[in-house]
């Protein structure tokens, strides 16, 4: 259904249907109306034009045509011209697919919907039919404030019960749709009333969902369960059950019913989505994420869109999101942040600290005095290397590349995000990126762009300057995944040049470079050995220099060792060491409030 911009307003598209409707030209003035009627669908001016067409007309259907592209307009003004012809249950079929189109425009908002008489005159079953399509049509629950255009709706569910008040599937419908629309006691009543006339698997699922929304689990429980006896092959039910006893905490139950649905069907996917996630958050072991990916992957013709996944891995370290920073550079970046910026505000620091935020205190105004050298050096890659970022002069590190092009650039500026739903989300997503050459890719790492100007740009480059540049070499990393992907991995350029980058100065680069390897051993299960292999190698190597000196980039490593696929038990007991030694020595601050707005206000979907 398409909706082209409008080039006039409702009140200009009014006055010329009226002057082409005096001049006879009816096919303009349908055209003008249902412009209007687009953008003011309950204006009584547009439905009285919208009558003198159609009485000019003889209530020709045609002016109004549907198509496969059909323009919202005329759906519904042919929605008013059916109902008007006696058959408003065709029209109101019209009013759902526009619903559906546009949910949050009144489009059944008009006297004849929301006339008692109405539903005496519909069948209850096509009214029952009707009120699910709308179900369909909106989200569960429809948030506060969208409900008002669907009261209509809800209206002549209303109407249709007191008509028929001992019709099952009306009253399963309307109680789905009052759930919805958080009238949750009617939903209650009504799906009660639907399942003492008639018994059924689906009145019983729409009363258990209507006694989980008020809060009551033994009772939502107990009619899923009747669902069940019903019909023991409807396996969506037992996923019900499962994530209804997981919302309370009862996780092995939880499980044991996902259990009993792979056993009769292990491909099965709201019991594998199911399975998966409830493990994971029995146990946080990454592999039942990995296996779910794996599933997702290789079954793309599911039932319907899952997310479990992305509800997994949102808000957690590297699964979801860019991990913040640490170290006393980036403590003294934000607390600059937090003053509003006091440019050449003096920062004293005992040894270097990774490059980056070093370039970023710098560009922050920062008045940066390195006074010592730790050991081992962290101006030295950990491994020799031919991809050389930097270069130091005494502690002032600065880039040994040139910029990178106007194109990469802006583009990396429309994909960074500090927020992504999962890790094979953020491949896919990085694509955009491919085309860019390995010198662009490189320079983006050392030459981050500034922030765009949007909502989350400035969010980013006033709260945390550090975080935006973090988010331009994760990204940056993720487009050197999809670099030459023709080559064969073990001896591919893209691995060589992460492998290099993960072993080099350290750097938040080695993070964005380390969490690229970890992302294709998500997508791809052939190179998992190879990549767990370097994270082992390098964790025990952070481990090892922690032991001599403060590592910032420590903690991150650490996350990143956990989310991937097929470590080995010993690197991810080392990996939690490292975690609980940092929570042993830090506490929350302000950084974990500020992260949780960062990722609430700004979470990719």
């Amino acid at each position: 259904m398409s909706e082209d911009d409008p080039a006039l307003s409702p009140a200009e598209e009014l006055a010329l249907a009226r002057l082409a409707l005096d001049s006879g030209d009816l096919p303009h003035a349908a055209a003008h109306l249902a412009a209007a009627l687009a953008r003011t669908p309950t204006l009584p001016e547009v439905h009285e034009t919208l009558a003198r067409i159609a009485a000019a007309s003889g209530g020709d259907l045609d002016l109004f045509p549907l198509g496969q592209r059909a323009f919202v307009g005329a759906v519904v003004a042919r929605a008013h011209l059916l109902a008007a012809a006696g058959r408003p249950a065709e029209g109101l079929d019209l009013l759902v697919a526009a619903t559906a189109h546009a949910p949050g425009t009144d489009w059944a908002g008009v006297p004849w919907v929301t006339a008692p008489e109405l539903a005496g005159r519909l069948d209850p079953e096509r009214t029952a039919r009707i009120l699910m399509q709308v179900c369909a049509a909106v989200p569960d629950p429809v948030p506060r404030a969208g409900r008002a255009p669907l009261s209509p709706y809800l209206t002549l569910a209303r109407h249709a019960v007191d008509a028929h008040p001992r019709h099952p599937l009306l009253l399963g419908a309307a109680s789905a749709l009052a759930r919805r629309l958080g009238e949750v006691a009617l939903a209650v009543t009504w799906a009660s009333r639907g399942v003492r006339e008639e018994p059924s698997k689906l009145g019983e699922v729409w009363l258990g969902y209507a006694h989980r929304s008020a809060g009551r689990t033994r009772e939502a429980l107990a009619a899923l369960e009747r669902a069940v006896a019903h019909d023991p092959d409807d396996l969506a039910v037992y996923a019900d059950i499962a994530g209804t006893l997981a919302d309370t905490g009862r996780l092995d139950e939880a499980l044991a019913w996902t259990d009993r649905a792979l056993e009769r069907d292990p491909t099965f996917d709201c019991a594998v989505h199911t399975a998966h996630r409830l493990r994971f958050l029995r146990d946080g072991d990454v592999a039942h994420l990995v296996a779910l990916a794996d599933f997702v992957r290789d079954h793309p013709d599911d039932s319907h869109e899952h997310g479990d996944l992305a509800e997994c891995c949102r808000s957690r370290p590297w699964l979801g999101q860019v991990t913040p920073a640490g170290g006393a550079m980036v403590d003294a970046l934000r607390r600059s942040s937090a003053s509003d910026g006091t440019p050449g505000a003096a920062v004293r620091l005992a040894a270097p600290e990774p490059p980056s935020a070093m370039r970023a205190g710098a560009a922050a105004g920062l008045d940066v005095e390195v006074t010592g050298v730790a050991e081992p050096d962290p101006r030295e890659p950990r491994r020799a290397t031919t991809c050389q970022l930097w270069r130091y002069e005494g502690g002032t590190a600065a880039p040994t590349l040139p910029a990178p092009s106007v194109d990469a650039a802006q583009r990396v500026r429309q994909l960074a995000h500090p927020a992504w739903p999962h890790p094979p989300a953020a491949y896919d997503a990085a694509v955009g990126l491919a085309t860019l050459e390995l010198g662009d890719l490189l320079g983006l790492l050392v030459h981050p762009p500034e922030p765009p100007d949007t909502a989350l740009g400035r969010v980013l480059g006033g709260q945390d300057p550090a975080l935006w540049v973090r988010c331009v070499q994760v990204w940056a990393c993720l487009g050197l995944l999809h670099h030459r992907t023709d080559e064969p991995w073990a001896s591919s350029t893209r691995r060589r040049v992460l492998v290099e980058l993960v072993w080099g100065v350290e750097d938040w680069i080695t993070e964005a470079a380390l969490f690229a390897l970890v992302t294709a051993a998500w997508v791809d299960p052939s190179v998992r050995p190879d990549v767990a292999a370097v994270v082992a190698e390098r964790l025990a190597d952070v481990a090892e220099v922690a032991r001599e000196r403060p590592v910032p980039i420590a903690v991150s490593l650490a996350y990143l060792a956990l989310a991937t696929p097929a470590l080995d038990d010993a690197t991810a007991a080392l990996a939690h060491t490292l975690l609980d030694t940092a929570t042993a020595t830090s506490a929350p601050g302000p950084l974990r409030r500020l992260w949780h707005r960062l990722t609430t206000l700004f979470h990719r979907p």
